[in-house]
């Protein structure tokens, strides 16, 4: 039976073709008449050996031809292994978009291309993305490369699977290549491609049991990504599960994956500090394993302690050194069971700030919060959720992953505009009871939303689950902070001269970058160095976020459990490479 391909497929087999031969013949012209005048180019790790965008058909030329010279890209082809080349709308316009597959000097890459039709009739790339999914010779062992297991299993009177487990786990010979310092979703993703391209990472995290950096926190909380945006990799949520997942059954299966992936973690395990000898290519790291002083020297560090610090940040307000109440951070709230009756006051309009109001609430205290700036409030449904509508569609994991990868910041900054509008109309009427009783809300920078907000500021933002009702209803007070003259022993003085008596301040204040963290690991040199962690630099990328820093052997792995998922591949990808020393040497500034 002869197979005719779509239009849609002739369209994308045709450009490709042109792609690879303008490459291959170094045609600036050619390759930059390819490309739509406002089309941008995104690069992860293939031929950049970092995260970057190239934006119009002339710096994409450039820059392709500047880096192929090293890349080497070729059998430039479609993949149809992958969800068929179809037409979409990505970021308001109609456009085709199919996955392509190349080779480089180093290993396989995989992207996407999303093809305009031109005035003229032409199909040019509106996006192309290229990303470096494997090394040469240092592939995922999983499916035909899966470990044969010989080791272990037909050793009567030797070691058996457990035993080699359990001295792989405990270090006594050796120490690891790679130490994940933190065990939430960051640790374990990295951890779970390490291990799957051979690489000896050991995950350390403070608490008792992998999990609790959920498990422990406040008891209401559930997540609010639907279940199939949030699988870790290797291992999909199965499909009974609920669409919102509990922080305790999350926990229990971070527990789970970390002995089902066959992770090495030591749990009551903090770092304390850490120097790096250049001339060695190594960290000497001091840990604390339950009070015993451990030292290990690993070649690279990967800090998965979250998008911000582990300092929580607590300003200085008027007069609360003077309260005679209780006065705590979010981070140590777990549960309002013992405030019940009781008044309270919460200090932060943040998704943590309202949860920690709702939980009050809920167990019967007084609670008002306490707003110190405008925030993007909008609804879980449909708003909240709208921005992973792509995850909804039953596509593979890994395509739906790769498809969000190709949306450089300019796409995404439209993208959301969209979205953002739409969330004004559903949310019209929610913002109007909200406004009614004087709470300020906004729609982000550039009129984006909410997701862009947590790239750019880590926070700012609360997906409605019921307190902003309890907020507009009056169940739930409202303060703005510029109302507030100071505290005192015994509540919070008003401008107007009315005092409020208190029980419990909570600040709901967030956390201090993550740089903190490397000034107190690390020292000021390091810190310095590397300079701020998340949020959007120049040119659109996160920084210092799943990409070299310029602290040789030292990267960052943070986000979403969805984020985490997907960059973790790169992030293990460049730590590989750096091993085996297949990555090109570093540029200096």
């Amino acid at each position: 039976m002869s197979h005719h391909p779509t239009p849609e497929q002739s369209a994308l087999d045709a450009w490709l073709a042109a792609f690879a031969s303008a490459l291959e013949r170094e045609d600036r012209q050619a390759l930059a008449s390819l490309f739509t005048e406002d089309a941008d180019w995104r690069d992860i790790v293939a031929f950049t050996w970092d995260f970057s965008t190239a934006v119009g058909p002339e710096a994409i030329a450039d820059r392709l031809l500047e880096t192929n010279a090293e890349t080497r890209a070729s059998q430039v082809l479609p993949d149809l292994t992958r969800t068929p080349t179809s037409r979409v709308r990505r970021a308001g316009e109609e456009v085709v978009e199919g996955f392509h597959t190349f080779e480089t000097s180093v290993g396989h890459g995989t992207g996407i291309v999303r093809l305009r039709e031109e005035p003229d009739g032409r199909m040019l790339a509106k996006t192309l993305l290229t990303t470096l999914q494997e090394l040469e010779g240092f592939e995922e062992r999983r499916g035909a490369r899966r470990p044969h297991g010989t080791a272990y299993s037909r050793t009567f009177g030797g070691q058996n699977w457990k035993d080699l487990r359990e001295a792989e786990r405990a270090y006594a010979d050796r120490d690891p290549e790679v130490l994940v310092v933190g065990g939430g979703q960051a640790g374990l993703t990295i951890a779970a491609r390490l291990r799957t391209i051979g690489v000896d990472a050991l995950v350390i995290d403070a608490h008792e049991r992998v999990g609790d950096v959920w498990r422990k926190r406040y008891h209401s909380l559930t997540l609010h990504n639907e279940a199939w945006v949030a699988s870790l990799p290797y291992l999909e949520f199965p499909d009974t599960w609920p669409t919102y997942i509990p922080k305790d059954k999350l926990a229990d299966w971070f527990e789970f994956y970390a002995e089902a992936m066959e992770l090495n973690t030591w749990t009551s395990t903090r770092l304390v500090s850490g120097r790096y000898d250049e001339s060695a290519d190594q960290w000497t790291v001091e840990l604390d394993r339950e009070g015993t002083t451990v030292t290990m020297q690993p070649r690279h560090v990967v800090m998965a302690t979250g998008s911000v610090s582990g300092i929580p940040s607590m300003p200085k307000l008027p007069g609360l050194d003077e309260f005679a109440g209780e006065v705590m951070h979010s981070s140590r709230y777990s549960s309002g069971a013992e405030f019940r009756g009781r008044r309270a006051l919460v200090i932060g309009t943040g998704t943590s700030g309202h949860d920690v109001a709702q939980d009050l609430h809920a167990l019967g205290s007084e609670v008002s919060i306490v707003q110190r700036s405008s925030t993007t409030v909008v609804s879980l449904e449909p708003s909240g959720i709208s921005v992973y509508a792509l995850f909804s569609q039953g596509l593979p994991l890994d395509d739906a992953d790769l498809i969000a990868a190709g949306n450089s910041f300019p796409t995404l900054i439209k993208a959301n505009q969209l979205l953002a509008q739409q969330m004004l109309k559903d949310d019209a009427e929610l913002l109007e009871r909200l406004h009614a009783v004087g709470f300020r809300t906004d729609i982000g920078e550039d009129h984006t939303g909410f997701h862009l907000k947590y790239n750019r500021r880590g926070g700012g933002y609360y997906i409605n689950v019921g307190c902003s009702d309890l907020i507009a209803d009056g169940e739930v007070g409202l303060i703005q902070h510029d109302q507030i003259e100071r505290f005192t022993a015994d509540g919070v003085r008003l401008r107007d001269g009315s005092v409020l008596p208190l029980d419990l301040v909570v600040m709901a204040t967030g956390y201090g970058n993550q740089q903190e963290d490397v000034r107190r690991y690390f020292g000021d040199e390091v810190a310095d160095a590397v300079g701020p962690i998340w949020g959007v630099d120049d040119g659109g990328e996160m920084r210092n976020m799943w990409r070299r820093t310029a602290q040789p052997g030292l990267w960052f792995h943070a986000g979403s459990l969805a984020a985490c998922r997907a960059n973790s591949k790169y992030l293990a990808v460049q730590i590989k490479a750096e091993l085996e020393k297949i990555a090109p040497a570093r540029r200096t500034a």
